[in-house]
């Protein structure tokens, strides 16, 4: 078979598969909320922002600084996000001696490429998440010079987190986008994962980070990845 048919082949197999996605029943933003509580990230993550939020306030001592950290946090996360989604989640599993280092989120993260419509595998693994609140911790207490400071660090992180499991989830939902924006994380992020991993890694936003590190292209120049549900070819090597 050709490249040219194979290229054919697959814009077929993204076209059939949007069709399907526009036939399926819309579910309203009620019952999408419903089903994002049944999970554990969230309350996990509402509940370290509670926590931290209420010590923040006992605390007290506000300064300039507790708006100065949620603005430089807030502006970076872009980057951030986009630097994680590449380097962590789509992580290449590597061989140091007798060990491959393969990391939980990577694993979790392929198995959801491999089946984006699973939505548990939407989620931050509850094993990751326990480890990341515990490093916010450290952070927060260790590298700011107050722990009020600190305190406001791991607010608006959680603040971020929750965001951002809400949004990933939505956008893997039966929720239609109604709304400019959020149908461009929409349709940015299925780009993603039904026409070619490696670009499109923003979910929060739309063409930030992508724009400036060139990963956002337009979507009639890109052709269909054959990794894009294998992430790396791993199944076929381990085939």
């Amino acid at each position: 078979m050709s490249a040219d048919d194979i290229d054919a082949r697959a814009r077929r197999q993204v076209a059939a598969e949007e069709r399907r996605m526009r036939s399926r029943r819309s579910t309203t933003l009620r019952d999408a909320f419903t089903e994002f509580l049944r999970h554990p990230s969230p309350w996990m993550i509402t509940a370290f922002l509670v926590i931290s939020f209420a010590a923040r306030i006992r605390l007290g001592g506000w300064g300039f600084a507790d708006l100065v950290v949620p603005v430089v946090m807030i502006a970076s996360f872009p980057l951030a996000e986009w630097l994680i989604h590449v380097f962590v989640l789509h992580w290449r599993p590597k061989r140091w001696g007798p060990i491959t280092i393969d990391p939980l989120v990577a694993r979790k993260h392929r198995e959801h490429h491999a089946n984006p419509r699973n939505i548990p595998l939407v989620f931050i693994p509850w094993q990751v998440l326990v480890t990341v609140v515990l490093a916010a911790v450290a952070v927060g207490l260790v590298v700011f010079a107050s722990a009020e400071r600190g305190l406001t660090f791991m607010v608006t992180l959680a603040a971020i987190g929750l965001v951002y499991e809400w949004t990933h989830y939505l956008i893997h939902s039966d929720y239609r986008p109604r709304h400019a924006y959020y149908r461009r994380l929409w349709r940015n992020h299925r780009f993603h994962h039904y026409r070619n991993e490696h670009y499109w890694f923003a979910v929060t936003t739309a063409g930030t980070a992508d724009r400036l590190l060139h990963t956002y292209p337009d979507p009639e120049t890109v052709e269909k990845s054959p990794t894009a549900k294998d992430l790396h070819a791993l199944s076929r090597t381990a085939d």
